[in-house]
């Protein structure tokens, strides 16, 4: 068994050297490929002192260049930094400035644009994916991506990493508005790919979709259990993922065995995707996370493919996915969200209550998770590290720490665990509590509903004002008596929205979640 990320590759090379590893638009690399460019990188970084302890920036979009890169930089020894690369270049000048990285693998586009950001990241070396040619940088070596092709490929002239070293940071968003690099070693990694592996069946005849953003730890899943089973990975390309119908299609004509992404994407292509025309036949499991899905979503998807298993995993950037839950056969009647059920193998899941103490069935608590999945930190934030790595309380005979995840569950008699909602979304209004989640189940429980969203509008007289923001499924079809009136009926008056907004969609973030900080901030219309 490997004990570093990149063993994967290495072990699937030597198995079929010319099965398919990575398919993106028009580009096939095989297993045999991808190592040998890989180990080339590797050997260019070491001769340039990028090693043990270090970090590889990345900026640049999707392509089977990113996969190369990734493992390249593990077998040199250094953790990658994926950066978003939509994201402007002022945020990704202070990620890669956040965590030092000494080298940076981009386009010469975007260096430029980093150029240009304040401040520049100093780096030691700059690897451009397009050969362009870019103005010198004093005290950079700047070179192009066909430099690594004098590197030998057959030997790593790298010292190697042992598992608990650092395989890639991701960086997340933060409560201060800066984002937070969360650590992740390949132990971390390779705990969560064995399981899921097993679990799902995943073989060398599989074809993984890769539809996440590699700076989103979806991604994690869709790149390195195709890299243990042999499979291949299959990057969406850009210009499909934003069109439900597009992404139908290129699901279908592709192959594609195993779906993973947030509800958000499924929703889409349920509305918009008109899936009656494609079989899916191909289609074995669809995998989601980050978000709620809506039962009566979960219900219509069942209908549309029955073939497919659907699976809600569970689980923060900090833990990967901790647990996991099968949905069954939802009946007509079910309004109740599903459970994130239980937690997966070689990780342990329990509640809290707020004096510490074991929650027990029934009873409300904070959910945390120990074993290898944890992060070990922050990247330079060890204050906010403290507080999320704690003591386990109830393990009193060592020192043990465990990730507070900040998210309510109740533990179900069957062993199942119900997220009830986030620390940080109950809120209190006219002095009762309010859980905003229970909010927006009951809006969409509205048939004339498409998408909802309830944050909380800070206010002084009654501490926060419920905003919801809508989009029906045809325009003009509600107002806001019709929502008044339906949201009466299900719900207390306190937990009524006093302010609600009709919208064509919601907007999203760079991982395709429910932007809510942006309709937090977003000025209150008169």
């Amino acid at each position: 068994m490997g004990y570093l990320l990149w063993h994967y590759l290495s072990d699937s090379a030597r198995r079929a050297p010319d099965a398919t590893a990575v398919a993106h638009r028009k580009e096939v690399v095989s297993y045999g490929v991808l190592d040998a460019t890989s180990t080339r990188l590797a050997n260019l970084l070491t001769r340039h002192g990028i090693g043990a302890g270090m970090r590889v920036g990345f900026y640049m979009d999707k392509s089977p260049r990113v996969h190369m890169s990734m493992h390249g930089v593990m077998k040199a020894g250094a953790a990658y930094v994926p950066v978003d690369p939509g994201a402007p270049a002022a945020r990704a000048a202070f990620i890669l400035g956040d965590c030092a990285v000494s080298a940076i693998v981009t386009t010469s586009r975007k260096y430029e644009d980093l150029r240009g950001a304040e401040p520049l990241p100093s780096v030691k070396l700059v690897i451009l994916v397009d050969n362009a040619e870019v103005p010198p940088v004093p005290g950079v070596v700047i070179l192009p991506w066909s430099a690594i092709d004098a590197e030998r490929d057959d030997v790593l002239a790298a010292k190697p990493a042992i598992d608990t070293d650092p395989a890639y940071l991701l960086y997340t968003s933060g409560s201060t508005g800066k984002p937070k690099g969360v650590i992740l070693t390949h132990r971390h990694a390779l705990t969560f790919i064995e399981w899921g592996v097993d679990l799902f069946g995943i073989t060398s005849t599989d074809k993984l979709s890769n539809h996440a953003p590699n700076h989103f730890d979806l991604s994690v899943f869709d790149i390195y259990a195709a890299m243990k089973a042999g499979a291949s990975v299959n990057p969406v390309p850009d210009e499909v993922n934003s069109f439900p119908l597009q992404l139908a299609q290129w699901i279908h004509t592709h192959g594609i065995t195993v779906w993973y992404s947030v509800p958000s994407a499924l929703i889409r292509m349920l509305l918009h995707g008109k899936l009656e025309r494609f079989g899916f036949e191909q289609l074995r499991h669809i995998l989601f996370a980050g978000e709620v899905f809506p039962v009566k979503y979960l219900r219509d998807f069942q209908a549309k493919l029955p073939q497919a298993g659907l699976w809600n995993l569970y689980g923060p950037t900090e833990t990967n996915v901790c647990t996991y839950y099968k949905v069954p056969v939802i009946p007509a009647e079910q309004n109740v969200e599903i459970p994130i059920g239980r937690a997966c193998e070689n990780t342990d899941v329990f509640a809290l209550t707020d004096d510490n103490t074991l929650a027990g069935v029934g009873e409300m608590g904070e959910l945390v998770v120990r074993g290898p999945s944890v992060m070990p930190g922050y990247w330079g934030l060890a204050e906010r590290t403290a507080q999320s790595l704690v003591r386990n309380p109830i393990q009193p005979a060592y020192a043990e720490n465990i990730y507070r995840t900040g998210d309510y569950v109740k533990l179900r008699d069957d062993g199942d665990y119900d997220f009830i909602g986030r620390k940080d979304n109950q809120v209190k209004s006219r002095g009762y509590r309010i859980e905003l989640g229970d909010v927006e189940q009951a809006v969409y429980r509205h048939e004339a509903v498409r998408e909802a969203a309830v944050v909380a509008v800070p206010d002084a007289e009654i501490g926060a004002k419920l905003k919801l923001v809508l989009v029906p499924h045809t325009e003009g079809a509600l107002t806001r008596k019709d929502i008044e009136a339906f949201c009466q009926l299900h719900l207390p008056r306190y937990m009524v929205p006093e302010i609600i907004e009709f919208r064509a969609s919601l907007p999203r973030t760079s991982t395709g979640k429910t932007d809510r900080q942006a309709l937090v901030n977003e000025p209150i219309p008169s």
